[in-house]
């Protein structure tokens, strides 16, 4: 086990370098230069030695290897730069930012696997019956529905006529457990539905798949109740493939979540990513696709550990 996880750390090295390459030079070749930017006078060009300068204090004036190498060494030491457009760290920058962005990931995914697994097994074990149809429009319906279309109808029920939650805004969990809570309650569940739909849906497939197999059978000819069937024997060697969909979904969600911080004015990393990007802040933009690249690699890695522990035939 050791040994494997070892070789997928390894092998993710140059996934990652790739990543960061990719990234730099799309940033290059994305129209728009942030010295122009910067400057803001767009009826006024300025002078070429002006311009100079400027390229010089950012960085811009360096061959674009020595500027990618210069970049990609400092990830590993610490230095991700400066911020074009604020002159600070790029580091202090992301830092007080990453405890909203996961937070609200971490909460949301949690959410959509504690509802969308009951809701999928439901859904399974009455299965071609009303309950299972229901479970099914709901996990449509959840799929389908715009996330910020469905952020606002949370924030004008539950919010503005209720007055259960704030409209909008975060507090952090050092000032309050109660009150952080609060605060993302309603992000959560704008994120969770979509995941409740997608883990439902899959659970029930997969449960659905499992069923049919010889074991179940002798498991109810035994005499065990419906229940344990469900849950002992036929739950566990169907979670493989909910695992990798929950996978998969907890890397889509940090980087999903730029919309519903932006529709309920959280400071998290979404925003900074779109502030970013309109101001052509490419040490910024940078820094946080490798956070998210190495957060893909990391989750993948957990999942692929976790299948050996829900099921014992599989082996590295």
């Amino acid at each position: 086990m050791w040994r494997y996880i070892a070789r997928r750390i390894l092998v993710s090295i140059p996934v990652v370098f790739f990543v960061a390459l990719i990234t730099f030079s799309i940033m290059r070749l994305a129209p728009g230069d942030p010295v122009m930017m910067l400057i803001g006078d767009e009826d006024e060009r300025p002078d070429a030695e002006t311009i100079a300068e400027l390229e010089r204090q950012l960085g811009l004036d360096k061959p674009l290897p020595k500027q990618f190498w210069d970049w990609f060494a400092g990830i590993f030491t610490g230095n991700m730069g400066s911020s074009f457009r604020s002159g600070f760290e790029v580091s202090e920058l992301i830092g007080p930012r990453i405890q909203p962005s996961v937070s609200l990931a971490v909460l949301g995914l949690g959410l959509g696997v504690i509802v969308g697994v009951p809701l999928g097994v439901l859904a399974a074990w009455n299965a071609n019956r009303l309950i299972d149809r229901g479970v099914m429009l709901f996990a449509v319906l959840g799929w389908s529905v715009p996330g910020f279309f469905l952020a606002y109808i949370l924030i004008f029920v539950f919010a503005v006529k209720l007055g259960m939650f704030p409209v909008v805004g975060y507090v952090p969990i050092s000032e309050g457990l109660f009150d952080f809570l609060r605060s993302l309650t309603l992000p959560a569940f704008s994120v969770a539905i979509a995941i409740m739909a997608l883990v439902a849906r899959m659970t029930r497939s997969s449960m659905m798949e499992v069923l049919r197999e010889d074991y179940i059978r002798t498991a109810r000819s035994k005499g065990l109740r419906e229940r344990i069937v469900m849950v002992r024997h036929a739950l566990k060697p169907a979670s493989i493939p909910v695992v990798t969909i929950v996978g998969i979904a907890f890397a889509g969600v940090i980087t999903g979540v730029v919309v519903t911080e932006t529709v309920y004015s959280i400071n998290g990393l979404g925003r900074m990513l779109v502030d970013a990007v309109v101001f052509r802040d490419f040490p910024i933009i940078q820094s946080t696709m490798m956070l998210v690249a190495i957060s893909y690699v990391v989750v993948n890695l957990i999942v692929d550990v976790l299948y050996v522990y829900i099921d014992p035939r599989i082996r590295y």
